[in-house]
């Protein structure tokens, strides 16, 4: 039997490809939250590029997952600067063929989801893509450093001030719901 050895860069190019398969979904869902009639055709945009950059991935520095949000997120920018429409990270989903659970999870949700639609307005884009990439995509402050180009304090003094400025933004808003449907409700019984 002759066995030949396998050249290493293919080696290297097929565990490499394995990572980046495993991270198909949260990239996918990153990219579909953010430019949800793209999304699949951004992945590709995305494999591409990882795989022709992969050489600038330095395994010393970590794992592969914030280096490849990094490359989502350069390869959304480029989309975006393209077509001149903004990432709009806040569009409702499907919810078809999602058991009831689930649904209901999405409704209660979606019943706040005006208020935070607002509250995140207020956040300054900065601040709001740490925030989004912590909360949203689970990654940590110090991966979605990596992924923004930032030393992790900043990274996690970007998230702190976007936690409590969206903490604030919600409870003046449920403030002012309170507010105004108590004088709705002192209005109707005076007129009695």
């Amino acid at each position: 039997m002759n066995i030949v050895p396998q050249d290493p860069s293919a080696e290297e190019a097929e565990r490499f490809g394995a990572s980046l398969w495993e991270l198909r979904v949260p990239i996918h869902a990153y990219l579909a939250r953010r430019s949800p009639t793209d999304a699949d055709d951004l992945l590709v945009d995305v494999w591409v590029a990882a795989y022709t950059s992969r050489h600038t991935f330095d395994a010393a520095r970590g794992d592969v997952r914030p280096w490849l949000f990094g490359v989502a997120r350069n390869v959304l920018r480029a989309h975006l600067r393209r077509s001149r429409r903004p990432a709009t990270p806040f569009r409702q989903r499907d919810t078809s063929g999602q058991d009831w659970e689930a649904v209901d999870e999405r409704l209660d949700a979606l019943s706040v989801a005006p208020e935070l639609r607002a509250a995140l307005a207020q956040v300054p884009p900065a601040e709001r893509e740490v925030l989004l990439l912590v909360a949203w995509e689970g990654l940590s402050p110090t991966e979605a450093a990596s992924v923004l180009g930032l030393r992790q304090g900043t990274a996690r003094s970007r998230l702190h001030r976007a936690r409590e400025r969206l903490r604030v933004a919600m409870s003046e808003r449920s403030t002012d719901d309170r507010t105004s449907e108590g004088q709705k409700g002192t209005g109707r019984e005076g007129r009695r």
